[in-house]
């Protein structure tokens, strides 16, 4: 099947939608892919407020849509297919944009698709690029997930192998860029000021876990010494000697590159390791984090040091898009897998977010 899918995607504080053309060829051709940001409705409170978030979807949705349509010069009636970020994110941010969509595909009489945002993540590399081969490894890192698959071919739905036990990579960034007093959102800031750091400078820790597992909690609490000091005294009267003020822009520099370099000295740790294990001929990755320069650079040397096909997402679709929607919902057509009812539910969490078991 070949045509135009309308996709929307509001699982946070981002509301986007895009078209997503697939050619008969069987490429993926983007059209659109508009993205309306609420980073200044946050920033005060150096996190996504929920309440906040859901409401600003509600204005923002419409006009998104419209524009999505104009950018691709096509109308409503031109589109065959419809999907939807169903799960996970926010539910009363989900909401918004499944309702929109289904609204959408109920009055055009057009299949439907609820896709998962995290497998969204791991299928964006492959818009407007070659199909690879399989099987492959999959990783999406970004500010809720982290996590390791494995994708074998024709089979619908990844085996998670690996995932975070605490803090996700990219929420791991932004609080370590909140100890070093960056603004919201932290992890673009700590990137920014690290190119200006020694990332040898502070030798930080990599955790212990067993298996494929990932953890960056030690990590983080390295991190706060570091910055801090280590606390004096005892339960309520427990404090820490200094904070972020007390130091340069040098210091701040040299622990935001060492943070950096441990932190993707962890992904590619566990990468070797599963390789290792059971050798793949592609590495699909995705996820915000994604984005980081540092990160992106040690996956393409990764991919050539073992020979690997890397599908690795441009910039515009490691961020929260519609764009990745689209596309996992063509892989979805692709597969054969069947459309979903109208009366599928927004849901909170992912279904790839836990392993599989035989």
């Amino acid at each position: 099947m070949h045509g135009r899918m309308l996709a929307v995607e509001s699982s946070c504080d981002e509301t986007a939608a895009a078209i997503v053309e697939r050619t008969t060829d069987g490429e993926l051709r983007v059209l659109s892919n508009i993205v309306a940001s609420q980073h200044e409705l946050h920033q005060r409170y150096a996190g996504v407020v929920p309440e906040i978030a859901s409401r600003a979807h509600l204005e923002k949705i419409l006009p998104v849509l419209q524009e999505a349509l104009a950018r691709a010069r096509c109308t409503l009636n031109e589109i065959d297919a419809v999907s939807v970020g169903i799960r996970p994110g926010l539910i009363g941010s989900l909401l918004v944009g499944v309702s929109a969509a289904k609204a959408i595909a109920w009055s055009l009489s057009k299949p439907f698709y609820g896709i998962d945002h995290v497998e969204a993540h791991l299928w964006s590399g492959l818009l407007e690029q070659a199909a690879p081969t399989f099987p492959a490894y999959g990783l999406v890192l970004s500010g809720g997930h982290t996590n390791l698959f494995r994708i074998e071919h024709g089979d619908p739905q990844p085996t998670l192998l690996g995932w975070t036990i605490d803090d996700a990579i990219g929420e791991a960034f932004d609080k370590a860029a909140f100890m070093l007093g960056l603004p919201h959102p932290g992890g673009p800031h700590l990137e920014q000021l690290a190119r200006e750091g020694n990332p040898r400078a502070h030798a930080f820790p990599l955790a212990q876990t067993e298996g494929f597992q990932f953890s960056f909690s030690g990590l983080k609490t390295a991190m706060l010494y570091a910055v801090r000091g280590v606390p004096e005294g005892r339960g309520k009267s427990s404090h820490f000697t200094r904070s972020h003020l007390d130091l340069t822009r040098e210091a701040k520099a040299d622990l935001a590159a060492s943070f950096q370099r441990a932190a993707i000295a962890s992904i590619l740790r566990r990468l070797r390791e599963a390789h290792a294990s059971a050798p793949c001929p592609t590495l699909l990755v995705g996820g915000g984090v994604i984005a980081n320069q540092v990160l992106r650079h040690e996956l393409m040397a990764f991919a050539v040091e073992h020979d690997l096909t890397l599908r690795m997402p441009s910039q515009a679709y490691c961020v929260d898009n519609a764009a990745m929607i689209g596309g996992a919902a063509w892989m979805r057509v692709v597969q054969g897998s069947p459309s979903d009812p109208l009366t599928v539910p927004a849901q909170p969490t992912s279904k790839l977010g836990a392993p599989r078991h035989s």
